[in-house]
């Protein structure tokens, strides 16, 4: 066996191995040279080489999404690590188990006009769960701040950051290890619940109860207390398409539901007790409905976090949604109410209204959801990348065996072709990515991967810029409009897809997509299917929709 002659490396290496921190994400350089030699050369690790370091981090992003345990990060000093940051924040907000461990000068060579350095110590500060700043001697101060970091990684469900200072030479190597680390398991408490009992004098004497699903990993709540939620007369449960949760008396298109609303509907719909579960909720609808009208009773159920998003937060239960409910609906009564009764009248109303005015529309943005949703295959993975994307896919079913994803914890479009391929390594499935052209193009560099699946295909709508623009308030056709908010351009993947071994398809009308999709879909090797719509009808035609599902 190949170690690195440094003890501290070793010290990083054996502590990985003994916590099964095993797959690790390397970018290439040289003050990382001791951690790269060591993880490569040890067979019980799972390397993977990805040069550009945003988009290593948001494919290690996209890996620890999918294992729901911590995937590790290497790279070298200097600007390097900064590239981390997005995927980091990420990871953060969307609480992902990432371990960056980041390769540094010795303190001594810190702000002397040395090269490739920068101050790295606490450089993640804003958004990251524990630091660990290490000496350059291996020890075993150094060996508790390693060992508490990984825990933490895996206890909280978060990024950490354990920052390596490594003197030349770097790139000596041993056939025996020199040092002996402490392993070190730090014991978690089982959450445990408060007393039920006001809460469920609450619930029961409540006609009106929402509960609200956010980003949820799939089979996070068992379906025998869904199916008790979505039969209960005074409860409405609305999912956003991230939540993965799936039930015939469920809302899955809230903005289709509430759009319409007038202030009486409003006052109508306000409930008097809001649940509140997962992670970011796309719809502005909804949050804007629940600040306004807010409910008189807040509950969030979160292991970890309860954001105050609707500012009217009132209790946060700090377990599982599983362990929530188990204990909590044993002791609850069914309220007569008529409040399911009517949203699911009015759900089947606006089903049919969305029918009709589909039936009317040329080919948009919009009718290529409607095109291709039904067309992914059973049993696979759909990542879908922010801006435009995740917002039309929220107007649409998605079949119930399909596993939803979306970088949700900042919402931004960077890293999400970088992560969807992460993902689709990590869970095998075949995973097809829907991406804007912007988001798509910034993120370009994620196709410069080794370690690509073939069963992974991109469907990438190309509507000539940041089409969302076009649909938010104070949108004008003006030269500072079409350069500075919606990035006008010409580009096409074509080439990209050629340069990076990709199968190619195209399209320019609905039955150019119809006739491709299938051969798009059983490609034998990674595919873009490049799908063109008109940039000046998007937003006229995404307007008219919500007016026309009025009565």
């Amino acid at each position: 066996m190949t170690y690195p002659k440094i003890p501290l490396a070793q010290s990083i290496l054996e502590i990985c191995k003994a916590k099964d921190l095993l797959d690790i994400v390397i970018s290439p350089g040289s003050r990382n040279a001791p951690l790269t030699i060591g993880f490569a050369s040890n067979p019980e690790f799972n390397c993977y080489s990805i040069a550009d370091e945003r988009c290593a981090a948001f494919f290690a992003l996209g890996m620890a999404q999918q294992k729901q345990k911590p995937v590790a990060l290497v790279c070298t000093s200097g600007s390097a690590v900064l590239n981390y940051y997005p995927a980091i924040a990420e990871a953060f907000y969307s609480q992902i188990p990432l371990v960056v461990i980041s390769a540094d000068r010795p303190k001594s060579k810190i702000d002397i006009g040395d090269g490739q350095t920068i101050r790295q110590k606490n450089v993640f500060e804003n958004h990251i769960l524990f630091n660990a700043n290490l000496h350059e001697d291996a020890s075993d101060e150094n060996d508790l701040k390693i060992n508490e970091a990984i825990n933490v990684a895996v206890a909280q469900k978060g990024p950490v950051h354990i920052n390596a200072p490594f003197e030349e030479p770097l790139y000596e190597t041993v056939s025996e290890l020199s040092v002996k680390p402490t392993i070190v398991d730090f014991p978690t408490e089982e959450p445990l619940l408060p007393n039920l009992d006001s809460f469920v004098n609450q619930w029961n004497s409540s006609k009106k109860k929402l509960i609200l699903i956010g980003v949820n990993n799939p089979n996070e709540i068992d379906q025998a207390i869904l199916n008790q939620l979505a039969n209960d007369p005074s409860v409405v449960v609305m999912t956003e398409v991230t939540s993965n949760v799936h039930h015939p008396n469920f809302i899955s298109n809230i903005d289709t539901i509430i759009t319409p609303f007038t202030e009486e509907d409003f006052k109508e719909f306000q409930p008097e007790i809001l649940i509140s579960i997962g992670g970011m909720v796309v719809s502005k609808r909804i949050k804007a409905f629940l600040r306004k009208y807010k409910p008189n009773q807040h509950w969030h159920i979160d292991s970890f976090r309860a954001y105050d998003t609707f500012d009217c937060l009132t209790q946060h239960f700090e377990v599982s949604p599983n362990q929530f409910f188990t204990e909590f609906l044993p002791k609850t009564n069914v309220t007569e109410s008529n409040y399911l009764q009517n949203t699911l009248a009015l759900k089947a109303f606006r089903k049919d209204k969305h029918s009709d005015y589909l039936k009317t529309i040329p080919f948009s943005d919009m009718k290529v959801f409607e095109t291709i949703l039904p067309m992914l295959p059973e049993n696979s993975q759909l990542q879908i990348s922010n801006s435009s994307p995740i917002r039309y896919a929220q107007l649409f079913p998605v079949h119930p065996s399909i596993e939803v994803f979306c970088n949700r914890g900042t919402s931004g479009i960077d890293g999400s072709t970088s992560t969807a391929i992460g993902a689709a390594l990590a869970s095998e499935k075949p995973t097809i990515m829907i991406t804007g052209d912007v988001s798509f193009f910034y993120d370009s560099n994620a196709l410069w991967n080794n370690y690509i699946p073939t069963n992974f295909k991109i469907i990438l709508i190309n509507n000539s810029g940041g089409g969302i623009f076009r649909i938010l308030p104070g949108h004008q056709e003006t030269p500072v409009f079409n350069t500075f908010f919606e990035t006008a351009h010409t580009l096409t993947a074509e080439h990209l897809a050629k340069m990076y071994g990709f199968d190619y398809f195209r399209s320019n009308t609905e039955s150019e997509l119809l006739s491709e999709m299938s051969s798009f879909l059983t490609a034998e090797k990674p595919a873009i299917m490049e799908v063109f719509t008109p940039t000046e009808v998007n937003n006229k035609i995404l307007l008219e929709y919500f007016k026309s599902l009025t009565f």
